[in-house]
């Protein structure tokens, strides 16, 4: 097994015990192969059906704001979104969300916790507070 396997595994479980995945929870890949391996071991730890998975082009190397238009369409209905993609676009969407200045790895996880009454419609640079880096 390889090493970023086995640190997806490790930080997926670790995020397993940190967050409630329901109904309400939403997880959108890029096609890219290695994104959706990864996502596809986060979904194995947290109990998310590997069948509910949605890829979307647009996440391929994607700008941070592509990737703020991918947040911005995702449904009133879900609460929590996973997303995964690539670099330097994800570390870029993390600090503009969340005024923070980080780097993000290959399989490392940033929490951010919004507003309870924002929708993600309403997501927008700075409306999101960086609760941990998980790598």
């Amino acid at each position: 097994m390889s090493n970023g396997i086995e640190r997806a595994r490790r930080i997926a479980d670790h995020l397993q015990a940190m967050i409630h995945i329901d109904k309400k929870t939403l997880a959108i890949t890029s096609p890219a192969n290695r994104a959706v391996q990864t996502a596809d071991i986060f979904c194995e730890a947290l109990h998310y059906p590997v069948t509910s998975l949605t890829q979307d082009n647009s996440i391929y190397e994607a700008h941070f704001m592509d990737l703020l238009g991918v947040i911005n369409r995702v449904p009133e209905s879900y609460e929590r979104l996973l997303l995964f993609g690539h670099n330097p676009g994800l570390s870029a969407l993390v600090n503009y969300l969340s005024h923070a200045d980080i780097r993000l790895a290959t399989s490392n996880v940033a929490i951010i916790q919004f507003e309870d009454d924002l929708a993600f419609s309403m997501v927008s640079g700075g409306t999101g507070q960086l609760v941990d880096v998980l790598a």
